[in-house]
């Protein structure tokens, strides 16, 4: 299981601009991210929520390939894989897209609500589930956009020390 931290920041794109940057570090393997959810809240006081991980497209996709093989493999049965196919792949979309948006992955929404409420107007905040994190280089790198962390799952110990870092590299 990996370890929630919530990053809040002025402005509403600086939490995609920083999710974006978090993306770029996982391709050079500095950090594992398990889940982000962007959260903007406007100058109305609306909030809008952005998954990075769309599971009702993933379920879809996952259960259409089950769905094609299984139904290839049915056709073959009754000398009409081509049938089988076609009708297990939309059997397998319809079942995994079902499935995907039923299952509540990664960063509690409830959670996410929650929290998402008491962001200031005009701002944005950043929900990141991690795996594995190499702490320095990922603060040095997000440091630009002058992060504030509003929660974490991380022990008081570790929290202290994120929040030491952020403010060290600010300085």
């Amino acid at each position: 299981m990996g370890q929630l931290v919530v990053l809040g920041f002025d402005g509403l794109s600086a939490a995609d601009e920083v999710l974006n940057k978090l993306r770029t570090l996982k391709a050079q393997h500095l950090i594992d991210l398990e889940d982000a959810v962007v959260v903007e809240r406007d100058a109305e006081g609306k909030v809008h929520m952005k998954q990075a991980v769309n599971l009702t497209k993933l379920g879809a996709t996952s259960g259409g390939l089950s769905g094609a093989l299984w139904g290839t493999l049915v056709g073959l049965l009754f000398l009409n894989p081509l049938a089988g196919m076609v009708i297990g792949a939309g059997a397998g979309a319809g079942a995994g897209a079902l499935s995907g948006s039923l299952i509540d992955f990664g960063v509690n929404d409830d959670f996410v609500k929650q929290l998402s409420e008491t962001i200031p107007n005009g701002s944005s905040a950043l929900f990141v589930l991690v795996r594995e994190v190499t702490m320095d280089k990922v603060v040095a790198e997000i440091q630009a956009w002058n992060p504030r962390v509003l929660n974490t799952s991380l022990s008081s110990e570790q929290e202290e020390k994120l929040v030491e870092a952020l403010k060290t590299q600010a300085a």
